[in-house]
């Protein structure tokens, strides 16, 4: 009798292990909106879908590596962000930072054109210091803040200390206040 309940990463890891492609589907089904959203914030631009789909392949060639018993998600997304990485630097420029609206937006009124349009000035002027701050303080930010990870997934994904991620969190919010002003309050 198969239940109706879906199952956990751990399980899912365990059968695509023993050759279940459908129980890897189920992770990527499970995380594939976070995936682009980490991609498209680190950088991908209009390549996001590219550098997500070669995130899932490597993922799945390297899941006999991946520690059982550990999250799945900082696991995932620090190859997500690797390959973003990657892509940035073939590129041979500067990654510029890619939110679609709903990722940051601001609850407003949809007959309040007025506070829309202070949103969206809101929101522009945020991005524009994200994306000016530099690259390890802006990817331990949008990890923190725009992914809500913890400190620890964040270092995991980054492949930094925890240190490293708390002085690069720290002196990159210090930046954006300086640039913003009280609007991060």
């Amino acid at each position: 009798m198969e239940s109706d309940t879906p199952m956990d990463d751990d399980e899912a890891i365990a059968r695509a292990l023993a050759g279940d492609l459908t129980a890897y589907e189920a992770l990527v089904a499970r995380y594939s909106t976070l995936a682009h959203r980490t991609a498209a914030l680190l950088g991908a631009a209009d390549e996001t879908e590219d550098v997500v789909q070669e995130a899932f392949v490597k993922a799945y060639r390297h899941l006999p590596s991946f520690r059982r018993g550990s999250p799945f998600r900082p696991w995932l997304l620090r190859i997500v962000a690797n390959e973003t990485h990657n892509l940035t630097r073939s590129r041979g420029r500067r990654n510029g930072l890619i939110v679609r609206l709903g990722a940051v937006a601001d609850p407003v009124a949809p007959d309040d054109p007025e506070g829309a349009a202070v949103a969206e000035d809101r929101r522009a002027r945020l991005l524009e210091a994200v994306r000016a701050l530099p690259d390890g303080e802006r990817d331990a930010v949008v990890c923190r803040y725009f992914l809500q990870l913890t400190e620890a997934e964040t270092a995991q994904v980054l492949g930094r200390p925890v240190g490293t991620v708390k002085s690069s969190t720290h002196r990159g919010l210090a930046r954006l206040r300086e640039e913003v002003g009280g609007e991060l309050a």
